[in-house]
């Protein structure tokens, strides 16, 4: 794939980008937008599945992470409230879903990395 290398700049979400990777970095990057995401690949969760899924994650930082995600279209958030206790899953959008080939592939290169060069913990 070849990269257009020209000056330009693109409006998305009333903010401006130099490039289409600015973009996507905004919807997905960080430390915790793509962890979510990733575990939101395999189906819906609830918020309590996902606190336990990612370990090192603080409960403020995911249920904000979580409210961005769902700003940028990303994920919906559906609350039962039929029956106590309160229950809320979050799942991806079809918008979400598009994304599902490139973490899966960014996951695939990240066990690479690990098995390579890191050390795996359990």
């Amino acid at each position: 794939m070849e990269v257009e290398h020209k000056k330009r700049l693109i409006k998305y979400n009333d903010k401006m980008f130099s490039c289409t990777t600015s973009i996507a970095m905004e919807l997905i990057g960080g430390k915790w937008k793509s962890v979510i995401l990733i575990y939101l690949v395999g189906g819906k969760k609830r918020y309590n599945e996902l606190y336990k899924l990612i370990s090192t994650i603080t409960e403020r930082t995911l249920s904000l992470q979580l409210k961005k995600l769902e700003e940028d279209g990303l994920i919906t958030r559906r609350v039962y409230t039929k029956k106590p206790p309160l229950k809320v899953e979050y799942q991806l959008t079809p918008f979400g879903e598009s994304l599902a080939p490139v973490l899966t592939s960014i996951a695939e290169w990240g066990k690479i990395v690990a098995a390579e060069k890191g050390q795996i913990i359990e």
